[in-house]
């Protein structure tokens, strides 16, 4: 008998094992250049977390760099993967010390303002070969035919179509470098990218992340919106650079901002009598929506350049990344069977107007 329970004993101890409950959320990931290392810790920190299970990203930008670095090493190694893979990427971002004239400051439209006032040419005179470092880059990391074929989660990529002046949002089975490129393309420092004999330029100037396709392509119930563009500075530009560098802040924070006004203006339709007939009514009505923003960890975010690429700097936003991100879960309670209230985000960028009923 001794023997029998000896060889039964490790089916037991699988049968009896808890079972480990997860929480299936989406994330929207902002644009933001160098401060996109902020998103980098975040997701390095909600990896490490076997509760939460990423279902969805919609991303512009560094977002979208983040999105498809990370997706690649879900499918390749899973967790661990993906922690390695951000990390690998961020590192070469770093070594190569690709900033300003680089040319490889991906959604750095604040940034921009190194030489925005003065600049009278184009890339299309500066750059006649269209050179662009992150493309070597993001072909030496992603198989994007493999990411097509087999996704590990679901993908939404914006970038901005020139010729309409609108977002286009790529879904997982259309990723391909040149979308990433898109997404991320600066019309002052590099040339549109062609996609299917369309223009395109960088997502964030159209949807800084594409929120409202997000909540109706997801099913997940808790949508964290990750932030990385500064909404607010401590003290009116007077100089012409930093005037042009607040106001790129505020219009690549503006779509976001419009999307989630309008959620909170739609708020009285989808709670109203009869609302419980539409699909998407009821899909709002259990949404919970939260936010983590950079500059609530990063110090005068505002003033610090989305073009500086040292390594220093770079784990200085992951770390706060990581430490926002700990936050959050903290304030969730840790495990999903407490059933935590995710209403409160703690963050002033997300008013009570604007999760009303989310």
């Amino acid at each position: 008998m001794g023997w029998l329970l000896h060889r039964l004993r490790p089916a037991w101890r699988e049968l009896t094992r808890p079972v480990l409950r997860r929480r299936r959320i989406a994330l929207a990931l902002q644009g933001g250049g160098a401060f996109g290392a902020f998103t980098w810790g975040v997701l390095d920190r909600l990896l490490d977390d076997e509760t939460i299970e990423i279902e969805t990203i919609s991303a512009a930008s560094a977002g979208a760099v983040n999105a498809v670095v990370m997706a690649m090493g879900l499918a390749n190694g899973g967790r661990l993967g993906a922690k390695s893979a951000l990390e690998r990427f961020w590192s070469r971002i770093s070594r190569r010390g690709l900033g300003s004239q680089g040319a490889l400051a991906f959604g750095a439209a604040a940034g921009v303002a190194f030489d925005l006032s003065s600049r009278v040419l184009s890339p299309y005179q500066t750059n006649p070969f269209d050179l662009n470092p992150l493309r070597d880059l993001l072909a030496a990391e992603i198989d994007f035919a493999q990411l097509r074929a087999a996704p590990p989660l679901r993908l939404l990529i914006a970038a901005t179509h020139v010729g309409e002046g609108c977002a286009q949002i790529f879904r997982e089975s259309e990723i391909s470098l040149d979308v990433v490129l898109a997404s991320s393309c600066l019309p002052l420092l590099h040339r549109a990218v062609q996609i299917d004999g369309e223009s395109y330029w960088d997502g964030g100037f159209t949807a800084n992340p594409p929120l409202l396709p997000l909540l109706t392509s997801s099913k997940a119930r808790d949508v964290l919106i990750v932030q990385i563009s500064p909404l607010h500075d401590s003290e009116p530009p007077r100089t012409a650079p930093r005037i042009v560098r607040r106001a790129a802040q505020i219009g690549f924070g503006s779509p976001l901002q419009g999307e989630l006004q309008a959620l909170a203006a739609l708020a009285p339709l989808y709670r109203g009598p009869g609302a419980m007939l539409s699909p998407l009514a009821r899909r709002l009505n259990r949404l919970r929506l939260h936010r983590l923003a950079a500059e609530d960890e990063i110090e005068d975010l505002a003033h610090l350049d989305p073009l500086d690429l040292d390594w220093s700097f770079l784990q200085r936003l992951c770390d706060g990344g990581r430490k926002s991100a700990s936050a959050w879960l903290e304030r969730q309670g840790g495990a999903v069977d407490k059933a935590p209230d995710l209403r409160t985000t703690g963050h002033r960028n997300v008013t009570d107007e604007q999760l009303a009923g989310h």
